[in-house]
């Protein structure tokens, strides 16, 4: 399941994010790759352990946990801090499939279930450098608007095309769900988005809002690894 996720950040932070990142320090994207992905990769990014990447990553993880339709899709057990690249013209990063396995901090592991790129610039501001996703019909190709996320299968397979023309900025990370099975959890979030649209119809106490909020929630119970 891909999901668009409109307004992450808001366009005062857009403009601060912009703002910081037009004075960042970036690297060879290749440094953070695999083997393998390092092949494809051809873009620049923050080093993961610098302040404005660090501080910034943890504004974008602060307004996710107030965003409903992303918790609802995601139902987050453990999510990477947010990393940032920046494709510049002639820029791209070829088909590939993320690593199944990141590493936190502290030694501990997240299991690549969902990827989620969330655009940090208009897609006006650059000619190319689509978010193409592969599935077994059809591609998939995406350029969503600044402050907007994808969130979308970490076993896609999937390509950041050449920028042409302008600077592509965006934010990237990649979390494990409490859900593990990817069809159990778009039930989950198909069932979730009907009780809330019910509760807004009928109200929370209506007598078929109480019972399919305990189906949810009792499916939740079954399926979750926690």
């Amino acid at each position: 399941m891909m999901l668009h996720i409109p307004r992450v950040l808001s366009p005062d932070q857009l403009s601060e994010y912009r703002q910081a990142l037009a004075q960042a320090q970036w690297v060879d994207g290749r440094h953070t790759a695999g083997q393998a992905a390092a092949q494809a990769k051809n873009n620049l990014q923050l080093p993961p352990d610098s302040p404005l990447a660090q501080r910034l990553g943890q504004g974008i993880l602060a307004a996710l946990e107030g965003n409903a339709l992303f918790m609802s899709a995601a139902l987050p057990r453990r999510v990477l801090a947010p990393r940032f690249n920046c494709h510049q013209a002639g820029q791209a990063y070829g088909l590939h499939v993320d690593n199944a396995v990141q590493r936190l901090g502290g030694g501990e592991l997240l299991r690549s279930d969902l990827s989620a790129t969330l655009f940090l610039t208009a897609p006006d501001e650059y000619q190319g450098g689509e978010l193409e996703i592969l599935s077994s019909l059809t591609t998939h190709s995406i350029k969503l608007a600044a402050g907007d996320l994808l969130l979308y299968p970490s076993t896609s397979l999937h390509q950041v095309c050449p920028v042409t023309q302008g600077t592509r900025l965006c934010a990237f990370f990649w979390l494990q769900s409490m859900v593990r099975d990817a069809e159990q959890r778009r039930l989950l979030f198909e069932l979730d988005q009907s009780v809330q649209q019910l509760t807004r119809e009928l109200g929370a106490g209506h007598a078929s809002v109480l019972q399919l909020s305990g189906l949810y929630h009792n499916l939740v119970r079954q399926w979750a690894d926690i």
